[in-house]
């Protein structure tokens, strides 16, 4: 058993060290630089779409969809996450998830762009995407395989994430 636990916390060094942050903050960094500070300069407009009402045929307003977005994003991880980094670093930690935060939104909008612009119709005239989709037709079908693995370790995660702090 001991030989697992000690398996276990090499892997989550080598997947939460410090390159995986450098990468995570990097790519939200050159996202917000590249994109202009778009998520930051846009956020008076994003309040104001909030109050708008839903126009167009099967459309939902931006509470709406707001609201559904915000179920997605943010769950039980985010308040034990906060919880445990003021638990673990005291109160300046909140300081670096702002900040990572700022530039996280910039990661945020690219990847919705991304899931609407490669996103399909099922069968059924549904709208299907999202990471799966992006990985598969934005990279090409040689990356095929990252797709699948993605929607697979998200699998796997659906099950340990949530459910096991529940």
């Amino acid at each position: 058993m001991t030989e697992f636990v000690d398996l276990l916390k090499q892997i989550s060094g080598l997947l939460w060290g410090w390159p995986a942050l450098i990468l995570i903050a990097g790519t939200g960094i050159y996202l917000t630089i590249r994109l202009a500070f778009l998520p930051i300069r846009r956020l008076g407009f994003g309040f104001r779409q909030i109050v708008a009402p839903a126009t167009g045929v099967g459309t939902i307003g931006a509470g709406a969809a707001l609201a559904t977005s915000l179920s997605a994003t943010i769950g039980t991880g985010n308040i034990v996450g906060v919880a445990t980094a003021i638990h673990s670093g005291g109160p300046g930690a909140l300081v670096w998830m702002w900040l990572i935060a700022l530039v996280g939104m910039a990661t945020k909008y690219a990847e919705a762009v991304l899931a609407v612009h490669y996103r399909e119709k099922d069968s059924l005239g549904q709208y299907v995407g999202g990471p799966m989709y992006y990985i598969r037709k934005g990279l090409g079908e040689n990356w095929a395989w990252l797709a699948l693995l993605f929607a697979v370790f998200g699998m796997i995660a659906g099950f340990g994430i949530g459910n096991t702090v529940q």
